[in-house]
């Protein structure tokens, strides 16, 4: 393969893997909070009342909320890329002894 496949492949696995990210946070409540990346100007405003701002750079925010609909509740309230955090991952926690 060259260069440009192996870059095309790479840009595919991760466009894929955000998308499929993106749809657990609008299609399921498996998370407890989310990440937003570009927030509308007036995002914090219009947040549901049963979510809060828990950190934030210059274009992310990271929100936690309970309830039903959070990554729904985020869209309409003006994230424009809204992905899952808080998930525990595939693997289990290994215990303490």
């Amino acid at each position: 393969m060259t260069i440009k496949h192996w870059l095309g492949t790479l840009l595919a696995v991760f466009v894929g893997w955000v998308a499929v990210l993106a749809s657990v946070a609008l299609f399921t409540d498996a998370a407890p909070g989310a990440i937003v990346l570009f927030p509308a100007d007036d995002f914090t405003a219009q947040l549901p009342e049963n979510a809060a701002v828990v950190g934030g750079g210059a274009v992310w925010l990271a929100i936690r909320g309970d309830g039903p609909d959070l990554g729904k509740s985020l869209y309409r309230a003006g994230g424009r890329l809204v992905l899952p955090a808080g998930l525990p991952g595939c693997l289990p926690l290994p215990s303490a002894n």
